[in-house]
């Protein structure tokens, strides 16, 4: 039991140590970053303009050189786990400067002020690909 409680602690420890920084250092990044983003649209949202932010959302690869890949769907779960979120985009960069070009882009901008007033929530998770 004393085993188990100080290989806890050491892991407590190395996981608080590791994580005291507010920033990220992106250099440590290898391999092309995806950033995942889930829309809740707003109850009411008209389905024609969740059809023009899907438009809008499928242009930036062609506004927006270091995006390297996109593609996107609309939930079709079983499980009843989705808590209201209806879509799901997937954009993929090189490396994180891509993704470090891509947040402060007019287009992306625009983009943001096209969906903001029909959006409910937005869930974003960004992750480096690894393939082992």
């Amino acid at each position: 039991m004393f085993k188990i409680a100080m290989l806890l602690l050491m892991v407590c420890v190395m996981t608080a140590c590791s994580s005291t920084g507010s920033t990220i250092d992106e250099s440590e990044f290898e391999g092309k970053l995806r950033h995942v983003v889930m829309f809740k649209f707003k109850e009411g949202t008209p389905q024609e303009k969740i059809k023009e932010i899907e438009v809008a959302f499928a242009a930036l690869p062609s506004k927006i050189a270091s995006i390297i890949g996109y593609e996107w769907g609309t939930d079709v779960g079983v499980e009843d786990l989705d808590q209201g979120y209806t879509h799901c985009f997937l954009v993929t960069f090189k490396d994180a400067a891509g993704r470090a070009a891509y947040l402060p882009h007019p287009a992306h901008k625009e983009f943001v002020a096209l969906l903001k007033p029909y959006l409910d929530q937005v869930h974003v998770i960004d992750y480096v690909v690894k393939s082992n």
